[in-house]
């Protein structure tokens, strides 16, 4: 459940277990373990009705959460009856050993948990999983910036990195393995920091240190990109041209009151540097609606400047919503749930609408698509700059994996209004 991090721990778990002798079953399981999201509150109780779900289909298994929930949320797991193990992630990396020491009945604690914040190692190995044809790789875990809204610190501990050497053997190695992308995740990407290398210097070495045709960066700061990290944009094909900014809001006021450490100001020059070095770039946004505070005036600031703002394609708009364990929750003026699903409405209307006209200035133009494995946004296919292609002539089986040249022909919505590309394989079909 939750972010790409939980993809790339999902997959390590997936390798730790079946290392240790387990196997992959998709009924009836003896044990089913739930890889938990905590970032909204909403989040959280989506694991408790899914420990109950679980619990009412198959009384027998055992029920194993772990991730974040498991973390931040250890008392309300423990009142749900369904939740037979609950290991945090400060433990994660010992869940193989947990989970066989339960079943030959030699270990009887039913919670695994300890501070998140004396746990300095990073498990390494991981993003892969048995039904995916992109890997997900992470370089970083845990955040230092305590944004107010924000519960994961407490979740994932202190920022800490992977070493670059480690990361780049282990693209090459994915590689190998015929992956022909590879998506640098972390809880914190822009604060890597190993050995003296930021994160601008690790994609520079791993763009020199390896083969694999797309490299592509999971969310960053406005700030966080440095003159560096846009160079590379501009010189290096395979890096992907797509960034996905944790934006937040773009009214200074809120951003303050977020703890976030930059102003719309800072915004715009990101969006200069975007449309200067990334032209033709995917850029997609996300943005918390009606924190507490947020006057009318200051959303419709955050509204207007997006909307005369032309570099962004997408808005992944979150409706804001109380969590325990945060300095929001706190603040005196929470907004009622009727003015934040109004702000949500209106920002999800203006990110529809760019994204039409976004899609629409595609027709004509040939892009690199990436076959996938399963439907992604109802495509089998991913261009490289992030649109999902639907390509008319395409025998699947003949190209998964494979990237292909595609002229886009048209474009669909999909039933939630956004957008996907239509189109069908060039003459000279390879890249």
């Amino acid at each position: 459940m939750g972010c790409k991090v939980n993809t790339y721990d999902t997959s390590l778990l997936e390798d730790k277990l079946i290392k240790a002798g387990f196997s992959l079953i998709s009924q009836d399981a003896q044990v089913t373990i739930i890889n938990s999201c905590a970032v909204t509150e909403k989040s959280s109780l989506e694991t408790h009705r899914f420990v109950k779900k679980i619990k009412s289909k198959n009384p027998k298994t055992l029920v194993v959460v772990t991730g974040c929930v498991a973390q931040t949320d250890v008392d309300r797991l423990t009142s749900l009856t369904g939740a037979d193990l609950i290991v945090g992630n400060s433990h994660k990396g010992q869940i193989d050993e947990i989970i066989k020491g339960h079943l030959d009945q030699t270990l009887n604690q039913r919670v695994y948990h300890s501070n998140i914040f004396e746990k300095m190692e990073l498990d390494a190995g991981g993003g892969i999983e048995s039904s995916r044809t992109r890997a997900f790789l992470k370089i970083q875990d845990g955040c230092n910036s305590f944004c107010s809204f924000c519960i994961i610190p407490f979740a994932r501990g202190k920022s800490r990195s992977l070493n670059q050497t480690h990361l780049v053997d282990r693209i090459n190695d994915l590689h190998h393995k015929g992956f022909q992308e590879v998506v640098l995740t972390g809880v914190h990407c822009g604060d890597y920091e190993n050995e003296g290398n930021n994160f601008s210097s690790l994609v520079e070495h791993i763009l020199e240190n390896t083969k694999i045709p797309r490299i592509r960066l999971s969310s960053l700061e406005p700030i966080e990109v440095t003159p560096k990290l846009w160079s590379l944009f501009g010189k290096q094909k395979r890096l992907c041209p797509h960034i996905h900014l944790s934006l937040q809001s773009a009214n200074s006021k809120v951003l303050s009151d977020m703890k976030r450490k930059y102003s719309q100001r800072d915004v715009a020059l990101f969006f200069n540097n975007f449309e200067k070095h990334i032209p033709h770039g995917f850029l997609g946004m996300d943005v918390i609606v009606g924190f507490p505070g947020e006057t009318e005036g200051e959303f419709d600031d955050t509204h207007n400047f997006l909307r005369n703002h032309n570099q962004w394609t997408r808005i992944h708009v979150f409706p804001y919503s109380k969590r325990p364990g945060t300095l929001a929750i706190k603040r005196l003026d929470h907004l009622s749930p009727n003015v934040i699903s109004a702000r949500a409405k209106k920002l999800r209307e203006l990110s529809l609408q760019r994204q039409f006209e976004k899609a629409k200035s595609q027709l004509g133009l040939f892009k690199s698509a990436l076959v996938l494995e399963k439907l992604s946004y109802g495509a089998q296919s991913l261009s490289s700059d992030y649109w999902p292609i639907k390509i008319e002539d395409l025998s699947q089986k003949n190209f998964i994996n494979q990237e292909v040249r595609v002229e886009i022909t048209g474009y669909l919505p999909l039933k939630n209004g956004e957008q996907i590309l239509q189109g069908t394989i060039a003459k000279n079909p390879q890249m």
